[in-house]
């Protein structure tokens, strides 16, 4: 089913969304600073858990953040983090991540 998620970045409400079938299913809050984007809380409606949001969320994301290249990532957001932990490619983005790790 998250092939049908539509994810946007909406910048006035500094987060990520998902929609599904034009419903919000979830967002990833986060916070700027000129060299970072801090991923702050991501939340996924209960009705919405188990399709996929919360990865389509991130991926999106980090895409994002990567395509920009203005910007690394530090991921406070506990579901954000464990992501980046399971997807080692992005790694490379996350500030500060000694020898390529994302501390637990």
């Amino acid at each position: 089913m998250a092939d049908d998620v539509v994810v946007t970045n909406n910048q006035g409400e500094n987060r990520y969304e998902a929609r599904l079938g034009g419903e919000l299913a979830g967002f990833a809050a986060y916070q700027l600073t000129d060299e970072l984007i801090v991923f702050t809380h991501t939340e996924v409606e209960p009705k919405f858990e188990g399709k996929g949001i919360g990865s389509a969320l991130a991926r999106f994301a980090l895409d994002d953040v990567r395509e920009a290249g203005a910007r690394k990532v530090m991921p406070l957001c506990p579901f954000i983090k464990g992501w980046i932990a399971r997807h080692r490619e992005y790694v490379p983005l996350v500030y500060g991540a000694p020898d390529g790790e994302v501390a637990p």
